[in-house]
C-alpha cells in the first residue's frame, strides 16, 4: 500500500536519480538482542522492510501527530474491535488523552455498553455449530461469542433510555454522552472513558447498530401511542464534528480498519469547504487495515488518493499499514505509552452549549 516513507532516500532533482542517490539507507536489520519493550520493536520495525516499515512508520507519525500541541486527533474504529479483545486498549486511547474525537461503528461502542454491565465475550471457535449456538441464543463473532439474551436486557436499558428524554432531535454524539454516563462506573469502558474526560463520541451510523435496533423499539412504541419522540439527526452529527475540525489549526487522524468511521472524518474537511471556509486539509494520517485499494472501496483506498479529494495536505505525514487490528492496534498504543507521548500531550477541553460547540482548548 502506499505511503510517506518518514525516512525515504531523497531523489535527485532535475533528472532520474542516480544509484548513489537509490541506495543512500541501508535496511538495519532487526537485533532482537538490543528490543528490550515494544518502543523498540516498533523503532526496529521502522529499519527493516515489508509491513514492518510500514507499522513502524505509522508509529512514529502517531507520535509526532500527538506531540503537535497544535493538532486535534481523530480517531476512526470498524471491526469487531471489542469482542477482538482490545476494549481496554482503545480506552487507554481516551483514558490516557492520546486521542481527541472518537468516531467508531456503532458496533463498538455497543460492545462496550454490553461489557460495562458485566457481561463477557468467550472463546469459541470458527467452527463451532452455529445451528447450535442459535438455539443457546449466543452469536458468534469469528471465534468469539457474546450472549444475545444479554443483549436484549442492554436493548431495553437503551429503549427506556430514549423513553425518558425530552422528545426532539439528538445527534449521536449526545446518546452517546448518555450511554457514558451509565458506563462511567466500569474503568475500563470506552464510552465511559469517553463521557469522563468529556471526549466526543460519534457514530455516524447508529441507525446500524443494537443500538439503533434499540431505538427503534422506542419508535415503534411511541408512535403507536401516538407521542412524540426521540430521533437521530445525522446531519445534526455534521455540524457539530465540522465544528471540532473549524475550531482546530491542525488536524490528524488514526483509523484501525475503514468504513464509515474513515469517511467521516476525512469528509470532515470538504464540508468545511462546501460551508465557506479556508481550506485546512488534515495534516497527519495514520490507518491500519487488511483491505486493499486495488477494489476502489473506501477502506483500503491510500491517503494519497485522498488527496485527490482535498482531503489531506499536500505536505501531510500519512503511513498505512497492512495489519489486522489486534496484532497492529496493541503494538501502536504500547509504543506511545512506552515513549511517554500520554505524560507530553496534553488533551484537547470541549465545552458544548446544545449543539454548538462553544470552545475547544
Amino acid at each position: 500500500m502506499a505511503h510517506k516513507m518518514p525516512h525515504a532516500p531523497p531523489a535527485k532533482t532535475g533528472g532520474k536519480p542516480t544509484k548513489a542517490d537509490l541506495t543512500q539507507t541501508p535496511i538495519e536489520h532487526l537485533d532482537l538482542e538490543k528490543v528490550t519493550n515494544l518502543a523498540d520493536l516498533l523503532d526496529g520495525y521502522a529499519k527493516i522492510s515489508f509491513q514492518a516499515r510500514t507499522l513502524g512508520q505509522c508509529a512514529q507519525i502517531l507520535e509526532r501527530m500527538m506531540l503537535d500541541p497544535k493538532a486535534t486527533v481523530f480517531f476512526g474504529g470498524a471491526g469487531a474491535l471489542v469482542p477482538g479483545g482490545l476494549r481496554k486498549v482503545l480506552r487507554d486511547l481516551v483514558e490516557f488523552g492520546l486521542v481527541d474525537v472518537m468516531v467508531t461503528t456503532g458496533a463498538i461502542a455497543y460492545h462496550d455498553f454490553y461489557e460495562a454491565h458485566g457481561h463477557r465475550h468467550y472463546r469459541s471457535s470458527p467452527d463451532a455449530d452455529d445451528i447450535v449456538l442459535r438455539e443457546h441464543f449466543l452469536d458468534r463473532v469469528y471465534d468469539t461469542l457474546a450472549d444475545e439474551s444479554l443483549f436484549r436486557e442492554c436493548d431495553a436499558e437503551i429503549a427506556t433510555m430514549a423513553d425518558n428524554l425530552e422528545p426532539g432531535a439528538y445527534s449521536s454524539r449526545q446518546i452517546l454522552a448518555m450511554m457514558g454516563e451509565r458506563a462511567a462506573k466500569d474503568p475500563n469502558s470506552l464510552v465511559g472513558a469517553c463521557y469522563r474526560r468529556g471526549i466526543p463520541y460519534f457514530v455516524p451510523a447508529l441507525n446500524d447498530s443494537s443500538i439503533g435496533i434499540a431505538l427503534t423499539r422506542h419508535h415503534r412504541d411511541r408512535a403507536r401511542a401516538k407521542k412524540p419522540m426521540v430521533h437521530i439527526d445525522a446531519i445534526k452529527d455534521n455540524y457539530e464534528i465540522a465544528q471540532v475540525k473549524l475550531k482546530s489549526p491542525r488536524s490528524g487522524v488514526f483509523y484501525v480498519g475503514g468504513g464509515t468511521p474513515k469517511n467521516y472524518i476525512s469528509q470532515v474537511e470538504v464540508i468545511q469547504e462546501v460551508l465557506g471556509y479556508e481550506e485546512n486539509p488534515h495534516w497527519y494520517a495514520v490507518q491500519i487495515t487488511t483491505d486493499v485499494p486495488q477494489w476502489g472501496g473506501l477502506s483500503g483506498c491510500t491517503f494519497e488518493e485522498s488527496q485527490s479529494w482535498g482531503k489531506f495536505q499536500k505536505e501531510a505525514k500519512m503511513a498505512q499499514s497492512l495489519v489486522e487490528a489486534t496484532i497492529g492496534l496493541p503494538l501502536l498504543v504500547g509504543y506511545l505509552l512506552q515513549k511517554g507521548v500520554h505524560k507530553k500531550r496534553t488533551a484537547k477541553k470541549f465545552t458544548w452549549k446544545g449543539d454548538d460547540l462553544v470552545k475547544l482548548a
